[in-house]
Formats: structure tokens, C-alpha cells, sequence
């Protein structure tokens, strides 16, 4: 039997304190396989926001990959942004994409964030063609027999939004990982979590989504999923402080805005706008 903790959406600048006690204490008493963190580690992709979550991660002391979030690109800096957009990663940065193999059981990245989108909404995902052949070869690469799970920031679909996806070539990337057998993709970004079975041309696959353990909130309270893996069977448990079954945790489907409300001292900013620069934060 194997266990992983999947968290996502720490939103440091807006992060949650007693929820990030809370699960570092999991983690130092459970010792789990690995944590898997499905993005946005910051608000705003400050300097001093990264700096407050790669030494939290950095504690964890137990294996840890980890994907970016749309929060994780420079909000403040355009010129940052197109250039050197993870250049304040750089004390997890070995962790950042990284491949997982723990013993018949591996984690496989899929990027879902980019710097610029032809559209106005940035926030959303995209899987480009390089970012699905990177994870496909990684995939067909593995041993037979092999289980592969698959870590990416954006859910790859969405309910009510078709010709206006959440994640752009969502849908191709799911059925070429069902073609594969992945045995389930996991995801965050919509802070609420899920456990859902997609159909594709290719056959059945799974979605997984973890919920947030930052302030903002969507309709649950913070939370992770506890994921145990025992003879090709995945259990989904999702674990929160208030102690709410997870069946109450989980929503029905992935929401078409798939955007968590506002914390209430959270600044407003247009939809893909790119604000002012602002003096540079060392």
C-alpha cells in the first residue's frame, strides 16, 4: 500500500496559517510516499511570497514535485514575466516539473500554465503540443505494468464551456492519456476538490482535485486529498480541519469559471490585465 498527500492552490500572500500547520503535522507524523502540489503556490508571484513557500516545502522533508500555477507568473513585472518567469523558484527548483518513480507508482508533470495566451483571460490553462509530447514520451517511456499518475495545475476539462474551455487542448490531452491507461490526472486551481471519471474517444479516465489550504476559499473549507494506492486501486480521502465527510468536500463537477471568490481584502484587477510595473521586490 502507498500513500500521497495532493495539495494545490497554497496562495502564499493569502495563505491559510493554521491549515499549513495542520498539514505539515500530517506529513511529519504520516510520512507519506510523496507530496504531489498541483500549483499556485503565491498570490502574486512575489518575491517575498515564494521565498515564504519554498522554505515551507522545502521542510516537508519527504519527496515532493511540484507544478506552477497562473498565480506563479509575475503579476507586477511584464518584462519578468516573458523573460525569466521562474527565476524566484529557484530555492525549490528541483522540484519544480520533476518526475516521480516510487516503486511501480509515477508522477508525471503536464504544463498547463503559460506566459501569454491569445486571449484575454491568461488565468486559463493551455496544454501546447511541446507540453503533451513532453509528458506523452515520459509516459511511454515507463515499464509495462507501470502506474502513471499525471500532475497538472488546470483541470483539462470543464463543465459548460465547450468552444470556450478552461484549458485549451484539455480534450486532446485527456484522450491521449486515457489511450495510455493513466490512472488519473490530478489537478487544482478551482480550490474545491473532485474525484470525477471523464469519458473520452480513447475510454474512461480519471480527474482528481485537490482543494486549497489558502483563505480563498470556493465552498468547502481547506483541505487535501490523501490518496491510497494498493493493487491498482486508487482511494481518494479528502482531509480537513472541520472534519467534514468527504463525500460533503467533493463537488459534482468542475465548475465553467472555475474561479474561487475573492479573500475580502483581496485586490480586483481586469480579467488578463497585466498591471503597472512596480518598483522591483529583492
Amino acid at each position: 500500500m502507498m500513500r500521497l498527500f495532493h495539495i494545490s492552490d497554497l496562495h502564499f500572500g493569502l495563505e491559510d496559517r493554521r491549515a499549513l500547520a495542520w498539514f505539515a503535522e500530517c506529513v511529519r507524523v504520516e510520512r507519506p510516499a510523496a507530496v504531489l502540489i498541483t500549483g499556485d503556490l503565491t498570490m502574486r508571484a512575489r518575491s517575498r511570497e515564494f521565498a515564504a513557500a519554498c522554505d515551507w516545502i522545502g521542510a516537508l522533508d519527504v519527496p515532493v514535485t511540484v507544478e506552477v500555477g497562473n498565480h506563479d507568473l509575475p503579476y507586477f513585472n511584464p518584462l519578468a514575466r516573458f523573460l525569466w518567469p521562474y527565476a524566484r523558484i529557484r530555492g525549490i527548483e528541483r522540484l519544480v516539473e520533476r518526475e516521480l518513480d516510487l516503486a511501480g507508482v509515477v508522477v508525471v508533470p503536464l504544463k498547463t500554465t503559460t506566459r501569454a495566451q491569445w486571449r484575454l483571460d491568461w488565468s486559463k490553462g493551455w496544454v501546447t503540443p511541446s507540453a503533451l509530447d513532453k509528458t506523452l514520451a515520459a509516459i511511454d517511456a515507463l515499464p509495462a505494468g507501470t502506474a502513471a499518475l499525471v500532475t497538472a495545475h488546470h483541470p483539462l476539462v470543464e463543465a459548460g464551456t465547450k468552444g470556450r474551455a478552461l484549458t485549451r487542448g484539455g480534450e486532446r490531452a485527456l484522450t491521449e492519456l486515457a489511450q495510455r491507461g493513466v490512472a488519473a490526472v490530478l489537478t487544482g486551481h478551482v480550490h474545491d476538490a473532485f474525484d470525477l471519471v471523464k469519458e473520452t474517444v480513447a475510454g474512461p479516465i480519471r480527474m482528481i482535485g485537490a482543494g486549497t489550504l489558502s483563505q480563498r476559499i470556493r465552498s468547502t473549507p481547506p483541505s487535501f486529498n490523501e490518496l491510497t494506492i494498493e493493487g491498482g486501486t486508487i482511494e481518494v480521502r479528502v482531509r480537513n480541519l472541520e472534519h467534514v465527510p468527504t463525500p460533503d468536500m467533493q463537488i459534482d463537477d468542475v465548475p465553467p469559471d472555475a474561479l474561487p471568490p475573492r479573500a475580502p481584502d483581496e485586490p480586483v484587477a481586469p480579467v488578463g490585465a497585466v498591471p503597472p510595473v512596480d518598483p522591483p521586490v529583492h
